[in-house]
């Protein structure tokens, strides 16, 4: 598989039941904070009197605009996405911030393709670079975005315990993390759930060891990811790069398997033939590979 991707008539509601979230566009932007109750109440008035949408009377008023609109609709429809400026999350997290761009249309042909070869049947996934620079985190946070669009309950793993990224692209804590887990000093409450995705979930790399590959070979990672495989419908492994040891090696035995991740123009066909060579040694699946492309 490949891809290419630059840089890389409504009313407020009556109270909703109990245990039930009331998803009406009104309570929306008032959530939100878009709209106050004292301005719910002028809409209401004119969405009365003109016999329109809630939404409409809103921006005819001049208190949201479009792309308030189109944003309650997604949370209306489970498909959150944030606007620019919005959030502490990195603004490359173009499948957040960009979600009907091109870029985020062929990631979601990934994930298609990643549903019907590999999560019909398993549930962990390594996803490796070849050399640092090739935008595999990048990639591995925008496809752990578009899952968790999806409905699916995912759950992206900071497994590079070298140089880790994940807990700066979503703003997450890096206190206690993968490697503690390993370590036996910490345990599944490391994880964060990331609140603006209300199905994703990032567990950060945590403590840098001084024996990241040794760690990651143990016998106890194994269990570990039996562990979070039984607690979320996709485990999304982020890896160093290829060229820095064999982590991503250990890491893929456990899983079973391994999407490559290229950069256009850059990454050496023969450097791919190797690394898939490595991988099967492991026992692993090579389920793909996907060609990125940014300046």
């Amino acid at each position: 598989m490949d891809t290419t991707m630059n840089q890389p008539s409504v009313t407020p509601a009556a109270p909703a039941a109990p245990g039930r979230r009331d998803s009406s566009i009104g309570a929306l932007l008032l959530a939100a904070g878009k709209i106050t109750p004292e301005n719910a109440e002028r809409v209401l008035r004119m969405q009365k009197e003109l016999g329109i949408r809630f939404g409409e009377a809103a921006q005819r008023l001049g208190l949201i605009t479009e792309a308030d609109i189109q944003q309650v609709l997604a949370r209306q429809f489970d498909y959150p996405y944030l606007q620019a400026g919005e959030g502490k999350f990195s603004p490359l997290l173009v499948a957040a911030y960009q979600p009907f761009s091109a870029q985020v249309e062929t990631l979601r042909a990934v994930r298609s393709q990643l549903m019907l070869r590999w999560f019909a049947r398993r549930k962990a996934l390594v996803i490796v670079g070849l050399e640092s620079g090739d935008g595999a985190s990048l990639f591995a946070a925008n496809l752990a975005v578009v899952f968790s669009q999806l409905g699916e309950q995912t759950l992206l793993v900071d497994a590079n315990l070298r140089k880790p990224v994940q807990h700066e692209i979503f703003d997450v804590p890096n206190r206690a993390g993968l490697s503690d887990i390993l370590a036996g000093r910490a345990d599944a409450s490391a994880i964060s759930q990331v609140g603006a995705f209300v199905d994703l979930s990032v567990l950060s790399a945590g403590t840098l060891p001084p024996n990241p590959q040794e760690l990651l070979s143990r016998s106890n990672c194994t269990g570990v990811n039996l562990m979070l495989e039984s607690r979320y419908d996709v485990v999304l492994y982020d890896v160093p790069a290829a060229e820095l040891g064999s982590d991503a090696l250990a890491l893929a035995a456990r899983a079973g398997g391994v999407l490559i991740v290229a950069r256009n123009n850059k990454t050496p066909v023969d450097a791919i033939t190797a690394l898939s060579e490595q991988i099967a040694h492991t026992g692993a699946e090579i389920v793909g590979s996907v060609l990125v492309d940014f300046p």
